[in-house]
């Protein structure tokens, strides 16, 4: 029991940091979420697909998640963004405080935050880190249950992103698998499919990612669209 209520009263207060650090960022009308996945997800690599053309649109800034290294935050340094690396020790998520300090490097207000929560699908589910959305990257590369064996993660998703689907034709795995057992956790996420081999179909959740941003840009009064 007493495990249980240290457990209980440690989210308490990350989620009451969260809220605090939500409602801010939405005075000034950023919008921000939060990017789970496994290693070797496609994390960082979609959102090297993504940054040009952000950065082009918004003031951006990165918070990089790792339980060790810079090496991800070091890859997105060369698109005009603010990158921050927090590295964890070994600590499997992020939190809201974590995400508050390495919030406080940044030079300037934000029209988009995006936070690249440490590689795992069980840690990330639990923890608030002051986002707007969280947003699932699943490859097909990692087998269709992956939604049946970690459901609290897909259960709070607004957004899954299916990646690597070029690869389909040289894996033993059925697509239609994904979006049954995705739509079986949460039929409320919205699913999109990316393709390396084609920009274009990036573009769907560029999309969502435009509309986060329009939406909190005019409840603060200023529109960047």
């Amino acid at each position: 029991m007493e495990l249980i209520e240290l457990e209980r009263k440690v989210l308490r207060r990350n989620n009451e940091l969260a809220e605090t650090l939500r409602d801010a960022r939405h005075q000034h009308g950023t919008f921000t979420f939060n990017l789970i996945g496994s290693p070797g997800a496609g994390k960082t690599t979609l959102l090297e697909s993504l940054l040009g053309e952000l950065a082009a649109q918004y003031r951006v800034g990165v918070i990089e998640g790792d339980a060790q290294t810079s090496l991800d935050a070091e890859r997105l340094e060369s698109f005009d963004i603010e990158v921050v690396q927090v590295v964890t020790q070994g600590a499997c998520h992020l939190d809201a405080q974590m995400v508050q300090k390495a919030e406080a490097t940044f030079e300037s207000e934000l029209d988009l935050l995006i936070i690249e929560n440490v590689g795992n699908l069980l840690c990330p589910a639990t923890f608030d880190v002051s986002e707007d959305a969280k947003v699932v990257v699943l490859s097909v590369t990692e087998g269709e249950e992956k939604p049946l064996k970690y459901p609290v993660v897909f259960e709070r998703a607004e957004v899954v992103v299916l990646t690597k689907t070029d690869l389909l034709p040289h894996l033993d795995v059925d697509k239609e698998k994904f979006h049954r057992y995705i739509r079986q956790v949460n039929p409320e996420a919205e699913v999109f499919e990316t393709d390396w081999k084609r920009p274009e179909s990036f573009e769907p959740f560029q999309d969502w990612i435009q509309t986060g941003v329009a939406g909190l840009a005019n409840r603060g009064g200023v529109s960047y669209l």
